[in-house]
């Protein structure tokens, strides 16, 4: 299952993009905002983030820029959210990273272009190997407050 939430900038975006993974028959879920009155993006990551959070799912969070968006999500625990402006980002963000989810910037980017980096997204896999021992290190860091120098 595919989430897609968005704030007032994203929703026009948000919407294409629902309608691209129908016309796909990849199931999706939509998870607001649905209205282009200005409204908090915090809360639509929140929402979207506790849904998806220790499941298999992935998520989509469009924001102005995805930059919000993203600060937001990688605040919570089992979220690894990636920027993407192009497909190769996407890619290297699900194959190194194992993002669950991405964050679009409906003001840098056409729909045209999000569905070729959405299809990028949900197709890679992540490599696994050596990316595992670096995102073990991101959840150490996350869980305490200072650690050694290196």
């Amino acid at each position: 299952m595919v989430y897609l939430a968005a704030d007032h900038a994203g929703v026009t975006l948000k919407d294409a993009l629902i309608v691209y993974l129908q016309q796909q028959q990849i199931p999706c879920s939509d998870l607001g905002t649905n209205t282009t009155d200005a409204v908090d993006y915090p809360d639509y990551a929140h929402r979207l983030c506790n849904t998806i959070a220790g499941t298999e799912n992935r998520g989509v969070l469009i924001c102005g820029t995805g930059i919000g968006m993203s600060i937001v999500a990688n605040r919570l625990t089992d979220i690894r959210c990636a920027v993407a402006l192009n497909p190769e980002m996407a890619y290297f963000a699900r194959r190194h990273n194992n993002a669950n989810v991405l964050a679009l910037g409906a003001r840098l980017i056409d729909a045209e272009c999000a569905q070729h980096i959405l299809d990028t997204f949900l197709s890679t896999e992540f490599e696994g190997g050596r990316h595992e021992a670096r995102l073990a290190k991101i959840d150490y860091i996350g869980m305490v407050a200072t650690l050694p120098a290196p």
